[in-house]
């Protein structure tokens, strides 16, 4: 079955860079586009950034742009979120999912806190 597992989470201070992967397995990784999404305390799910699947198209969230980049290696079926300039914010779990479908992973925590 389709498994994503996301790590790199962790506390973080304001202005630092922390850089998030996932892990795919269960379908044909290559072959799909894929979501970062995140959950801050007491909110609901929030759409970060889309990658295609070739990974020459990428997109983002206004509240992120220009700070965070998303990547994938087809090769190691990984999704990456390369995450600078962090701000309080930005304080949410992170999930990678295929495009358009809810993340059925955990997440991974991050905290960006002084």
């Amino acid at each position: 079955q389709v498994q994503l597992v996301e790590s790199g989470g962790g506390l973080v201070q304001p202005g630092g860079s922390l850089r998030l992967s996932c892990a795919a397995s269960g379908f044909t990784f290559s072959s799909y586009a894929m979501s970062w999404v995140r959950q801050a305390p007491g909110k609901g799910l929030e759409w970060v950034s889309d990658i295609n699947s070739g990974g020459g198209s990428t997109y983002y969230a206004d509240s992120v742009k220009g700070r965070f980049t998303i990547s994938r290696d087809n090769a190691k079926n990984t999704l990456y979120l390369q995450m600078n300039s962090l701000k309080p914010e930005d304080t949410a779990v992170y999930y990678c999912a295929k495009e358009g479908e809810r993340p059925p992973g955990k997440g991974t925590l991050v905290t960006v806190s002084s």
